[in-house]
């Protein structure tokens, strides 16, 4: 049945309090309680909701914003250093990754465009579930933080890469490969310019008005995310460049403090939006090579980042901490799927097992590192950090 924006918010947000209060009550991720209830009043649960899509547009937002606010704590030399050293450990980690996928997919008699788009799928870790389960403090002054944002932004640029392959394989994209890198440093560039010529002056001038400042940080967050897309590059990548540039200005934790409830609102309902989008009655075809995917996923990419982030001399228990936060596929995974179904590249079955697959290593890493790390959303006490 179709229901107008209100009743939609309505469920999302009243039913979020109720399967939060449940997943408190038995000691439960709010993660899953957030991906459950989309999958149960979904097209293809209950169908109160029957169009998830437009949701899923507004929760993209939710992305964007924490990009941003995670730039807004990053120092560009800060930002140099880290790059230098995740690189090698990101190209390494995804070729692996994707031989897996591809291999695994193919064991299962897959044809060829099923596997090759599962291996890319496979070499993503989510950005969400990654620096969502980071206590902020971590997150903004630790090296892990550093490093797991390295990591993420190569693994970023892989994808749009990715993309770009599949586009021009269905004939569909006329992009060259070589045009996200470079466009990444011509708006950058841009960016430093634009924050030291226009917006530091204004934030001089008329910070004591906290609505304008506001107003002016969620415009240059969605000004740059929309220059980037159509450069070639991707709203999260733009947002990201929009905080390290404006990471120097006196006024940058104001803004990250403002923004923070407005980049939990739409993440809720990017989670909502996953669990409404997965189409259950095609699990049953897909549930074995889906867990076993799963379960190569949980296991080779920790151990994956363990082995390399060792070879830079970094510590044993904060190589194990970074790989098991990344040790799931990413909302990269899921767009890949799109993409390749929409293009005709991939099979209804192959999707299926994409998402599958990233609904069941959300879950499970989740639950890992919510009961094993510190994170703002532990159920002990001695691990909870916000």
């Amino acid at each position: 049945m179709d229901h107008d924006i209100v009743f939609s918010f309505f469920l999302v947000f009243s039913g979020a309090t109720i399967f939060a209060t449940l997943a408190l009550f038995t000691r439960q991720p709010l993660l899953i309680a957030y991906i459950a209830l989309g999958a149960l009043v979904g097209p293809f649960g209950i169908g109160w909701i029957e169009h998830p899509e437009s949701l899923s547009d507004m929760a993209h937002i939710g992305i964007i914003f924490l990009l941003f606010l995670l730039g807004l704590d990053m120092q560009p030399a800060a930002l140099a250093a880290v790059l230098r050293k995740a690189t090698l450990v990101a190209l390494v980690s995804s070729l692996v990754f994707f031989a897996s996928g591809y291999g695994l997919t193919q064991s299962f008699g897959y044809s060829q465009m099923d596997s090759l788009a599962v291996g890319l799928a496979m070499m993503f870790s989510s950005t969400i579930i990654g620096l969502k389960l980071l206590p902020t403090t971590v997150l903004h002054h630790k090296h892990i933080g550093e490093l797991m944002i390295g990591l993420l932004l190569i693994q970023d640029m892989l994808a749009i890469v990715s993309l770009i392959l599949l586009g021009v394989m269905s004939g569909e994209s006329k992009m060259p490969v070589w045009q996200p890198f470079v466009a990444l440093p011509v708006l950058a560039v841009g960016c430093y310019l634009m924050v030291k010529g226009v917006l530091l002056p204004l934030i001089a001038r008329f910070d004591r008005y906290q609505e304008y400042l506001f107003i002016l940080a969620i415009g240059w967050c969605l000004a740059v995310a929309e220059g980037a897309k159509v450069v070639g590059l991707t709203h999260e990548i733009g947002a990201f460049i929009a905080g390290v540039t404006l990471a120097t200005s006196p006024i940058a934790q104001f803004i990250a403090i403002s923004l923070k409830p407005l980049r939990d609102f739409f993440l809720v309902m990017f989670f909502f939006a996953l669990g409404a989008s997965f189409n259950i009655g095609l699990l049953s075809d897909v549930i074995v090579p889906a867990a076993i995917l799963a379960a190569i996923v949980l296991v080779i990419k920790p151990v994956t980042f363990r082995l390399l982030l060792a070879r830079f001399s970094e510590r044993r228990a904060l190589a194990w901490d970074v790989g098991f936060r990344l040790g799931q596929i990413s909302e990269f995974s899921l767009l890949i799927a799109f993409v390749a179904l929409q293009s005709n590249l991939l099979s209804e079955q192959g999707s299926s097992l994409i998402q599958a697959t990233a609904i069941i290593t959300f879950a499970i890493s989740s639950y890992i590192v919510v009961f094993n790390y510190p994170n703002p959303i532990a159920v002990k006490d001695e691990l909870r950090r916000d």
